[in-house]
């Protein structure tokens, strides 16, 4: 069933034609994603869908008994009612046949009508066919999606009674986001519902929304999210809407072979179209051949040539470099309590970092990972704890607020009151390298927009030549264009690097460590973030196997003679569960022995001696090997340990 289409749809801005014969359909249960440049008109198509906005000419059809649901980008949710009243209001007819259903139930134990057969027959049928209606439409079930849908937004039984008027923005967007989900509309438009929401909660909606029974429109800058969820991409470029089948990375792929091959027609054809002029500019005049060069005239004026193929509009283009080198330990962190106003947010925290980490901090919202950065800046102070910076360690950092952005100056006079012995021309260079060009320059820094801010936090970013970069939130604002380029940039950087995000693409692109960031302390996951969620797996089900164990020994030793079978097939089913777990460790430390002797035999080659470079780069590798090491080792004691209760 179709539930959208889209025909030959045109939209102008005055002169400036946004979208030009745009086709578009999407059936039941489609997941689609809308991807694109900022500005390139993908907000505007929603709003149209949505009929938010009007547009020049062509149609949108859209059956009658479709509903359609749309969240903009940034609406937080405005009410005077609690969370809770507010999720109710969706449900008013349900509740309205709730009270009615009450009311016969009353009416059916009232004895005038009990023992009026044909009346008690009547309000019987009513009740139920309304019964049968109420249960349909999902009565018995609608409290308890509520609350599902409030917590996997990160809204509690105690958060249910707070009026909404007192939320924060980000708060009240996760609200305007859970309400439209419980409405569950046909077509679903989501524009940027990423946004403001953590790793964890990002989880939940991308598993919400695969299961989801309507069709979804999505427009966001989450690569991750994308590849999750939706299966067929439509990209808005240069007016136009193309389609491609697959999640996120299946249309770039398709998209990098199709600019691929339309190239390699349009350099053939540009080569018989030169060979064509060559033949009549030599030929045209001789009288021997002139019919056979005006023939070839005709073709070459005939023939439908075959424009450049598109390529993608111009990209930003830079990356970092540093003015020297750091020493190997860059950063060390010791049983740090971190907070501001007097209020703590997280305590015992340790870390160490290395000359060429790429460390991601990662945790919920509100933990305290953008505290931490600016603590280990000096942006604010240590509560308790201590940080001791490396030799020669240059800090560059990336304010995800971009709080010091905030003034009066051009965009080519912020740059150029830092580094005033630089001549315009060069600065322009830089700017033009972030895509400000022309009368961008002028643009007042105050006036810009978050993706312009981000660019121009980025090029002074670059001219620090830092060896420490500590990034918060680098991606946000940035369209998927651009945060290619960034990862790139940073992927090449020779320096170190930590940094907070909730875009997992990007995490996996950049980290090769993870640290989780809780209100407790800290902890460390060597590899990136898909490795990270597969490592927190682990431990949680070793948790779970060792909560089990405990719970079938004081179950055995209080009833020592009930449930003796079932007791033994847990225990054979965690046996071979630990068992399992023990290979695979024994596996990965036979691996890093082998890593291990393969560096200290490296360290001993006098080649290798005498470049010092080469000996701090094996010496760091081998210390992260030998880290490990011992931290599998831990993991393989505890286990046999655990092996041996279950076989005593």
């Amino acid at each position: 069933m179709i539930v959208l289409q889209v025909n030959q749809l045109y939209k102008s801005f005055v002169t400036d034609e946004i979208l030009s014969g745009v086709k578009l359909e999407i059936q039941h249960r489609d997941r689609v994603a809308l991807v694109g440049r900022n500005g390139a008109g993908k907000s505007t198509l929603l709003k149209i869908i949505a009929g938010q906005m009007s547009y020049d000419s062509g149609e949108i059809i859209i059956p009658k008994d479709v509903k359609i649901g749309y969240l903009e980008q940034h609406t937080g949710l405005e009410s005077k009612l609690s969370i809770w009243d507010e999720m109710m209001t969706i449900f008013d007819s349900l509740r309205n046949q709730e009270k009615h259903l009450r009311t016969l139930e009353q009416r059916m134990a009232d004895p005038a009508i009990y023992g009026n057969e044909d009346m008690y027959a009547r309000v019987m049928a009513e009740y139920d066919q309304l019964q049968h209606d109420f249960k349909e439409a999902g009565g018995y079930q609608y409290e308890a999606d509520t609350r599902s849908v409030l917590h996997g937004m990160q809204f509690y039984a105690e958060d249910y009674e707070k009026p909404i008027s007192s939320l924060s923005g980000g708060q009240r967007t996760r609200l305007a986001l859970a309400k439209l989900l419980l409405s569950k509309p046909d077509l679903l438009i989501l524009d940027e519902p990423t946004n403001h929401l953590d790793i964890e909660t990002l989880s939940w909606l991308e598993n919400y929304l695969k299961s989801y029974e309507g069709a979804i429109l999505i427009v966001s800058h989450d690569r991750y999210f994308l590849d999750q969820v939706v299966s067929i991409v439509y990209e808005v470029s240069r007016t136009h809407v193309t389609k491609y089948v697959g999640n996120y990375s299946a249309y770039l792929a398709e998209k990098a072979k199709n600019y691929e091959r339309d190239m390699k027609l349009y350099e053939r054809q540009q080569d018989e179209k030169a060979k064509l002029e060559a033949f009549i500019q030599k030929n045209i005049a001789r009288a021997s051949t002139t019919k056979m060069a005006q023939s070839r005239r005709k073709v070459l004026e005939r023939t439908e040539w075959m424009d450049a193929p598109d390529s993608d509009e111009r990209s930003a283009n830079f990356g970092f470099t540093i003015e020297r080198q750091s020493g190997n330990d860059v950063l060390s962190i010791d049983d740090l309590m971190i907070g501001y106003d007097g209020k703590t947010i997280s305590k015992n925290i340790h870390m160490r970092i290395f000359r060429e980490d790429r460390i991601a901090l990662v945790g919920p919202n509100g933990v305290g990972k953008s505290t931490l950065l600016k603590t280990i800046v000096k942006d604010l102070p240590i509560l308790s704890g201590d940080i001791r910076y490396g030799v020669n360690v240059q800090i560059g950092y990336y304010d995800q607020e971009q709080a010091k952005l905030k003034s009066n100056k051009s965009v080519l006079q912020e740059l150029w009151d830092e580094w005033p012995l630089m001549n315009e021309k060069d600065i322009r260079t830089i700017l033009g390298r972030f895509l400000f060009s022309g009368d961008d320059v002028t643009k007042t820094v105050n006036a810009l927009s978050g993706g312009e801010k981000a660019r121009l936090a980025l090029a002074k970013l670059m001219m620090q030549k830092a060896n420490l970069l500590v990034l918060d939130e680098p991606t946000n604002h940035l369209d998927l264009d651009s945060k290619e380029v960034l990862e790139n940039a940073l992927i090449d950087y020779p320096g170190t690097l930590l940094f907070v995000s909730h875009d997992r693409y990007f995490i996996n692109r950049i980290a090769s460590k993870v640290i989780e960031l809780s209100g407790t302390g800290s902890f460390e996951y060597l590899g990136d973030y898909d490795y990270y969620l597969e490592k927190k797996q682990e431990l949680q089900e070793l948790a779970e196997m060792k909560a089990q164990a405990t719970s079938a020994n004081v179950e055995s030793s209080s009833h020592p003679k009930s449930s003796t079978s079932q007791i033994d097939k847990e225990a054979k089913k965690r046996e071979r569960q630990i068992r399992r777990a023990v290979e695979d460790i024994e596996k990965k430390m036979t691996t890093l022995d082998e890593q291990i002797n393969f560096i200290e035999e490296k360290l001993c080659d006098p080649e290798v001696f005498k470049d010092h470079e080469q000996v701090l780069k094996y010496q760091s590798e081998l210390d992260l090997a030998k880290q490990e090491h011992d931290e599998l080792e831990g993991q393989w004691l505890e286990l046999n340990e655990e092996l041996e209760n279950i076989i005593s």
